[in-house]
């Protein structure tokens, strides 16, 4: 075999059988997996006011119930939502790329009047009111804990924890408390 193509062979080896392991990063996990971790669950009390019969809330209630992001959530926001997810205490400036408002999309697994395309892996919400409120099954602060934080109740739940997670402000927690219960 020729000396060149021999010598080729030997150096091409040798750069696979080099240690690259000091050149790997080895980031560590556990930091990452803590810093995915949910918080404990976590009670909350609905304020004073929450469950209201004013449209502008409900309004707000079923688009959030009806919608998962404000990128693709069909139809414009109504007052005092939007499509952007401002930060609380951010000032953003301009070109400062603002991202979308993550809504509740309750709907894939959810059924309530009106709904389209509603799921049928959660309960039906459909006449919820007369169901479980006015029958004393449940009262408003039951509705409340669940859509803020469902694993009070049940720790082994697939609801979205919006509260806890800080995912929904506690007046979204109300305006969707009040679509729910609301007579449709």
């Amino acid at each position: 075999m020729n000396k060149t193509v021999m010598m080729s062979l030997l150096v091409g080896a040798s750069l696979f059988a080099t240690d690259y392991s000091k050149v790997i990063e080895h980031p560590d996990a556990s930091k990452m997996i803590e810093k995915d971790l949910l918080a404990p669950p976590k009670v909350f009390t609905m304020p004073a006011g929450c469950i209201t019969s004013d449209p502008a809330a409900i309004a707000r209630g079923e688009y959030i119930f009806n919608n998962l992001n404000g990128k693709k959530a069909k139809k414009n926001p109504p007052k005092g939502l939007s499509r952007k997810q401002m930060k609380p205490g951010k000032t953003y400036m301009s070109g400062d790329k603002i991202p979308p408002k993550q809504y509740g999309n309750c709907v894939a697994c959810h059924n309530i009047e009106g709904a389209r395309g509603a799921g049928n892996i959660g309960p039906d919400l459909t006449d919820y009111k007369e169901n479980f409120i006015d029958s004393g099954a449940r009262d408003y602060q039951f509705v409340f804990q669940k859509i803020a934080d469902a694993r009070i109740d049940n720790p082994d739940t697939h609801m979205t924890i919006n509260l806890t997670t800080k995912l929904f402000t506690p007046r979204e927690i109300c305006d969707i408390t009040s679509f729910v219960v609301a007579p449709k």
